[in-house]
């Protein structure tokens, strides 16, 4: 039995509690929240819970720590569990500069603990699938991609936090909305380095320190050319989340709002038959985010702890997505529209 702990009980800590309690190896051992209000969504009214990680930490019977806390503190909460003994699952993005994720890197070999990068949509049917067509050599060396990230994220969601939205605790879209997308870059074509951005701020200049609009062009190690749009001032609801391989043996879009569909093949000598559906997104009532994987994160903790398997994303991997989206940002020549 792996005995787990959660750092931070907003909406995705207790999305994590909820498969953790649905796994027969698994069990959840303590929470923490600064707000202690959250101590009522608790499935079971006696696990332990704190209003310090210091003390969640510290907790002898606690083998996993689950780090689902703001972007800003991932760092933080992550090195203290490491140090204190504990495996880390680290919510997505891992932190908000490579120079925290190496330390984190650090605590984890220093301290000889796994570090788990939470990428759950590399689990997606779609995604799972095009790897495979892609390592295998049935869809050859990849050319080009586009990536389109097209969200709805309206004032109350930014009003609704006192970190969403700030540039110090937040970091930007290609961290929060964005970096999921960046990752399944990086899974399905490799590195990518940044070749020009643009930003712009256009319908949050009220709420958000950082961009809603912009697109950039990357280049992939392997060669591809990347075009990558992004907003999050699709109306009303989130519109697209999709990436489009044009490859030297076919051509292959994973598409709907988060990549949970293909949406259009045509590949040499091969048809990639009806997929199973998946889990459903993330829906967290006033606002939707990626596919709901948490299932397979935990299932990947469970195993690789138990020597049945390895780490899915480590956090040499975690580094380099956070790697390209500094590249990206650097790579920027229109700032942001100020207020």
């Amino acid at each position: 039995m792996i005995h787990f702990g959660i750092i931070g009980f907003g909406n995705i800590g207790t999305r994590h509690a909820k498969h953790i309690h649905a796994h027969s190896n698994a069990s959840l051992a303590a929470v923490c929240d600064t707000n202690t209000v959250r101590r009522s969504l608790l499935k079971n009214s006696a696990t332990p819970f704190f209003d310090s990680y210091k003390a969640l930490i510290q907790e002898s019977s606690i083998d996993v720590v689950n780090v689902c806390t703001p972007n800003y503190l991932h760092a933080e909460h992550t090195i203290a569990a490491l140090e204190a003994g504990k495996h880390v699952v680290c919510e997505k993005p891992m932190a908000l500069s490579t120079d925290e994720c190496d330390a984190m890197i650090h605590a984890a070999e220093q301290n000889d603990r796994a570090l788990f990068v939470v990428k759950q949509n590399r689990y997606n049917p779609p995604v799972a699938v095009v790897k495979d067509l892609i390592e295998n050599g049935t869809l050859g060396k990849v050319i080009q991609v586009s990536i389109n990230c097209f969200w709805n994220r309206n004032e109350a969601y930014y009003l609704n936090s006192d970190w969403r939205g700030s540039k110090r605790k937040d970091g930007g879209c290609l961290f929060t909305q964005c970096s999921h997308f960046i990752d399944i870059l990086y899974f399905l074509a490799g590195d990518c380095t940044a070749i020009s951005g643009i930003l712009n701020n256009v319908l949050h200049q009220k709420t958000v320190e950082f961009e809603d609009s912009g697109t950039f062009i990357l280049e992939s190690k392997r060669g591809a050319i990347v075009n990558l749009n992004l907003s999050t001032c699709s109306f009303a609801q989130n519109m697209e989340g999709s990436i489009t391989l044009l490859c030297e043996k076919g051509t292959v879009k994973i598409g709907g709002q988060y990549l949970n569909r293909i949406e259009y093949q045509c590949i040499n000598e091969h048809v990639i038959p009806p997929l199973p559906q998946g889990n459903g997104c993330n829906d967290y009532g006033a606002y939707k985010g990626s596919m709901s994987n948490h299932d397979k994160v935990i299932q990947n903790v469970v195993d690789t702890l138990n020597g049945l398997d390895q780490i899915a994303t480590n956090g040499t991997q975690g580094k380099t997505i956070i790697r390209i989206i500094e590249d990206m940002y650097a790579s920027v020549r229109t700032p942001v529209a100020s207020t």
